[in-house]
């Protein structure tokens, strides 16, 4: 029998098997995040999209930072968002491995934060893999990236339109490509 909650479990980085007793508690979970979310993509007013996303992920959004709706998220309560941060149009956060994203941050359109995977042998395939993605203050995710699980962005870096990032990214640097690789210093 778990000891824990499976979002606890989930935080601390946890495998969880597609037989978990806990299991259909996450899938719960998002069907009341794609509830608030509706209501999030379906109005154009600022602080009416700030007090939703802040519902969504039971932390308080501050009034420095922009969201530009649609924006696709399947739990919420595992993201952390700070200051003067700008979401733009279409992105998608997978957050059951944990986001965080520190101030000053730009996000273009159609990025994806996916903190969430899958084991690669077939017989454990549909188990769900986690890691927790963070992007430092100042960083700028360009349009299309995607950022998969267990990334970490760093302070001032930029990751060039359409990169797939797999791995750490250093301070100060910039990267692109498919897998995303160094390019230069900043």
């Amino acid at each position: 029998m778990q000891t824990t909650d499976i979002f606890e479990r989930l935080k601390n980085g946890e495998t969880i098997s597609p037989n978990d007793p806990e299991a259909n508690k996450m899938r719960e979970a998002s069907f009341a995040t794609k509830k608030l979310l509706v209501q999030m993509n379906n109005t154009s007013n600022p602080s009416e999209i700030r007090d939703l996303l802040s519902q969504i992920t039971d932390t308080e959004i501050d009034e420095s930072t922009t969201v530009f709706t649609p924006l696709h998220i399947n739990y919420g309560k595992h993201t952390q968002i700070g200051k003067n941060v700008f979401i733009n149009f279409d992105c998608v956060f997978l957050d059951l491995g944990g986001i965080t994203i520190e101030d000053n941050v730009l996000i273009a359109p159609k990025v994806s934060l996916l903190s969430e995977g899958h084991p690669v042998s077939p017989e454990n395939r549909h188990s769900l893999t986690i890691g927790h993605i963070h992007i430092k203050r100042n960083a700028w995710i360009g349009a299309g990236a995607i950022i998969l699980q267990g990334v970490t962005i760093g302070e001032n870096a930029i990751v060039a339109a359409g990169a797939v990032v797999s791995n750490d990214v250093p301070d100060n640097t910039i990267v692109g490509g498919i897998p995303a690789k160094f390019l230069k210093t900043i």
